[in-house]
């Protein structure tokens, strides 16, 4: 896709500081992500970036949401693993490891997203070497989701792992801020079916029994989270580091009670 020209990338920095990760990084590497990114405009369905395809870089989710999953060899069904919203980076393994990347990113919707090029960050990556630890932390955060998604899995109810995504996507699985927290979650359900791996009837099931007990309200491609410490504490008791932005609102500590 053509990229469209763009005016004031720099302009995007307080709402990519929303992103705690991109906060906590020193200002020096934030100017250089967003003086490096350019604005990729994708219509809905259509491709990011695909698996097996070389590494080119840094992504950021601006506006709509990307699917980040692999299509099944046997039946080209896709599989689906995170549904993205702003302001969520990713691409972070592929630019560390220089392999392939290892899953596709499609949008789910009309979506903006920059893309933070390999060959203009490297080389000032390279010049100021203590900034991939910044990357690594980044990667590190994923890899702590996905050990404890693969955990939920095994291990609890399909209402509590609900419950548990939808907290991670009103927090940005872990990165918002307190004061940016989501009450309204544009996720459909058939995507929440694929990420846990139950059919959308079972899904719907179980988003009924929480909004039967008004936890949550339901609407047309939207989840209205309407008691978030009731939503925490069915989620049951979380590493605190996958939910730094809710601390403010005492999430894990009322789960902790709950629990």
């Amino acid at each position: 896709m053509q990229r469209r020209p763009d005016s004031s990338t720099l302009a995007l920095l307080p709402a990519l500081q929303s992103h705690m990760w991109f906060a906590s990084c020193p200002i020096e590497m934030q100017h250089a992500l967003v003086e490096r990114g350019r604005l990729r405009h994708l219509k809905s369905g259509e491709s990011l970036f695909a698996r097996g395809d070389m590494q080119d870089g840094l992504c950021c989710v601006i506006a709509g949401a990307l699917m980040i999953g692999s299509t099944s060899p046997h039946d080209g069904s896709h599989r689906l693993m995170l549904y993205v919203e702003p302001y969520h980076w990713f691409g972070e393994i592929a630019l560390l490891d220089k392999l392939p990347r290892p899953q596709d990113a499609i949008a789910g919707t009309d979506s903006t997203v920059l893309v933070v090029s390999r060959a203009l960050l490297e080389p000032w990556l390279d010049a100021y070497p203590q900034h991939w630890r910044d990357l690594a932390r980044l990667a590190c955060s994923k890899m702590r989701l996905m050990l404890s998604a693969l955990e939920d899995t095994a291990t609890l109810p399909i209402d509590q792992q609900l419950a548990r995504r939808l907290l991670f996507s009103a927090t940005n699985f872990g990165q918002a801020t307190a004061t940016t927290i989501k009450r309204r979650v544009r996720v459909p359900q058939e995507y929440l079916a694929k990420m846990l791996g139950v059919s959308r009837q079972t899904v719907n099931k179980a988003l009924r029994k929480l909004e039967g007990e008004q936890m949550l309200a339901l609407h047309y491609a939207e989840i209205e989270i309407t008691d978030l410490e009731a939503l925490a504490r069915r989620a049951g008791p979380i590493d605190p580091v996958l939910v730094q932005g809710s601390m403010g609102l005492g999430i894990t500590r009322s789960a902790e009670r709950e629990a």
